[in-house]
């Protein structure tokens, strides 16, 4: 009985799955506790079944398990958070269900579960789904069935369920734009295990059950977005999957099309950037485009194809999909005739869009010349309503005043980032401003740029 409940430990557990044998965990995690700052720390295989023992059981110091928990890829402040041995089981989480459940109305309940339930600070950023994972998804998506109608099981839940749903996903992108993706992340999670339940536990029209599918699309895209926006790329496409998985029950492929928008959008801003599976996403959506109805997703699209080619280095291609965002535009309609989570999509977005896509390939002078256009054209970008895209456009048009000698432009577009990213939680934002920073900290023998870096320190 000793021995199971040995086996049964977490520390066992997470060491048999990653195939580690007690000694390499114990050099990788002194290894690391030297790097950490906390000095040297003894290796002997005795201490992992001390800690695992079933009877009196040691604990190791908080030091040991920090350095534990950076070797593990979990947040320090689960350590704290959570008592020793609780904190590992965070690096059991199986990605089966999410990736390998059938495309069926069950399958995709199970998906939706397994990722409304993933532990916030799922902090690895980077990919996790493969170019075949990527490619059969696509595949599941353009193939299958609708949700049909649910008969049995508890009360009858009708339309207004899911105006109610709408209407509280529209609050919930507007504070993610005003709070950044920390504060709406939870909330986001929140709403995809509720619409789920709904989903699981009661009856509907085949109609109201095609919408509510749609609704925790949307729930699942959104909560996808705030773990990118917070640094959790593996975490981002596990809640875009499941995402994919529910567009695809509520047979509406522009739900399913802007999920793979925003998709490819982490695979090639991720800290390996993946641009052609980016461009497989988008061109997977663009298969669809006979059924896609807002004009404005199409436009999204075409956005996210020039930056992917731009960060791939295709100037030709990533040009002429600026070309094709703005001839998709210019076939739309006012935004209130269009969906409501588009809001955001302007001529201004694509021109702050093509600059990026410059800055990317190398062309600064055509990057501003960009920059200028998104906020003086008759539809401009608006600073307003994205206080938090703002301040990366602002950073990365820092950088192209940098790029030609102009240190008074570069600081004057980098202050205006700065004070815009003010009260705004975002990782990617802030990211963007330290590597600014040490963009800048380059020119630092310049009195404007000694002032700003010292100013904003």
């Amino acid at each position: 009985m000793s021995a199971i409940l040995e086996d049964r430990h977490p520390l066992n557990q997470v060491l048999a799955l990653r195939g580690w044998t007690s000694e390499f965990c114990l050099r990788r995690v002194a290894a690391k506790h030297k790097d950490l700052g906390y000095g040297a720390m003894a290796v002997r295989k005795e201490k992992v079944s001390r800690w695992t023992r079933p009877d009196s059981p040691q604990t190791p110091n908080v030091s040991t398990q920090l350095a534990m928990a950076d070797v593990l890829g979990i947040d320090s402040r689960e350590v704290y958070a959570r008592p020793w041995p609780h904190w590992l089981l965070l690096a059991l989480q199986d990605d089966s269900t999410i990736w390998e459940s059938p495309w069926t109305p069950a399958g995709t309940i199970q998906a939706l579960e397994d990722a409304g339930g993933l532990v916030e600070l799922d902090r690895r950023g980077f990919l996790i789904a493969t170019t075949a994972t990527v490619a059969a998804v696509l595949a599941q998506w353009a193939t299958a069935e609708p949700a049909p109608a649910r008969s049995f099981g508890g009360r009858q839940v009708g339309a207004a369920v899911a105006d109610r749903f709408d209407s509280r996903l529209n609050e919930l992108r507007h504070l993610d734009d005003d709070l950044g993706s920390d504060h709406v992340y939870d909330a986001a999670r929140a709403e995809s295990r509720l619409i789920t339940r709904l989903l699981r536990d009661n009856t509907y029209t085949e109609a109201t059950g095609r919408r509510l599918h749609a609704c925790a699309a949307e729930a699942s895209r959104l909560a996808g977005w705030c773990a990118f926006d917070s640094g959790q790329s593996a975490a981002a496409e596990k809640h875009f999957v499941a995402s994919l998985r529910a567009a695809a029950g509520s047979s509406d492929r522009t739900a399913g099309a802007t999920t793979l928008a925003f998709w490819a959008n982490v695979r090639y801003s991720s800290q390996r950037p993946d641009p052609r599976g980016a461009l497989d996403l988008v061109d997977g959506a663009l298969a669809q485009r006979a059924d896609i109805t807002s004009p404005r997703v199409l436009t999204m699209l075409h956005i996210r194809k020039a930056r992917a080619h731009s960060i791939a280095q295709e100037p030709t291609a990533a040009y002429r999909a600026i070309d094709d965002a703005l001839a998709a535009y210019g076939q739309g309609t006012s935004p209130d005739d269009d969906l409501q989570s588009m809001y955001w999509i302007t001529t201004g977005e694509v021109f702050q869009a093509a600059a990026s896509a410059a800055l990317s390939l190398g062309d600064p002078q055509r990057a501003l010349t960009y920059f200028s256009a998104a906020s003086t054209h008759h539809d401009p970008y608006d600073p307003r309503k994205e206080p938090r895209g703002t301040a990366i456009y602002l950073a990365r048009e820092s950088g192209a005043h940098l790029a030609l000698g102009d240190l008074d432009g570069a600081v004057e577009a980098a202050q205006r980032s700065v004070d815009l990213m003010g009260g705004v939680s975002s990782a990617r934002g802030s990211e963007t401003l330290t590597g600014l920073r040490s963009e800048l900290n380059r020119h630092r023998a310049a009195p404007v740029v000694k002032n700003f870096l010292d100013e904003t320190a």
